[in-house]
């Protein structure tokens, strides 16, 4: 039961990192705060029910994607790392990674992109899924999606009140949740990257 509770927390803080949902909700407000809240609610809905699927598919046919391409869990884990500890470096030094970036905006349907694609499922956060799901069979994939549904539920409501929050937090308080973030992720990068190294080293011997 103990293992249970502590993979549930280590995911959670994983996945929380990665999408930081304060974060995120300021390049929420950023897109769509000239539109009216019926349309931000509409808006946010789409895009994290966008992000479910996508995180759902890559959780659920993750050991199907590897053995259809040849790949290894230890290769995941190597690449997946490095992903989320560039991404976490990035938010440490108080940048966006272009990896989850909405600075390129097109036009077009915004729920789709870059909301859902790549600013809350982007490489890194399907990487994490994959690691996580990959890693106990049917539990960690249970695991996974119900964590990753709890993190979508908390950064639709962070989406639909962004204007509230953000001006209780302020600037300087995004920055120190960003810089955060970014350390935890970083953290979690490199743990990734050293399992996926170990394994290999496992492989060999």
């Amino acid at each position: 039961m103990s293992d249970i509770v502590s993979q549930l927390v280590t995911v959670f803080l994983g996945f929380f990192a990665i999408m930081n949902p304060i974060a995120n909700t300021a390049a929420f407000a950023g897109l769509v705060g000239n539109k009216s809240k019926e349309q931000q609610k509409k808006i946010a809905k789409k895009a994290l029910l966008i992000t479910f699927f996508v995180i759902l598919a890559f959780s659920v046919l993750g050991n199907a994607i590897f053995h259809l391409f040849g790949i290894t869990l230890p290769a995941l884990r190597i690449t997946g790392g490095i992903l989320v500890f560039i991404i976490g470096y990035h938010m440490i030094n108080g940048n966006g990674s272009s990896l989850h970036s909405a600075e390129k905006v097109e036009q077009g349907d915004l729920a789709v992109s870059p909301l859902a694609v790549p600013l809350l499922a982007g490489p890194g956060t399907i990487a994490t899924a994959m690691n996580y799901s990959s890693s106990a069979g049917f539990v960690g994939i249970l695991i996974t999606l119900s964590v990753f549904a709890l993190l979508c539920i908390i950064t639709f409501f962070c989406f639909v009140y962004s204007s509230k929050i953000l001006a209780l937090i302020g600037e300087a308080g995004l920055s120190i949740v960003t810089r955060l973030m970014g350390l935890i992720l970083a953290v979690i990068g490199v743990q990734m990257f050293i399992e996926g190294v170990i394994a290999v080293i496992d492989s060999l011997n």
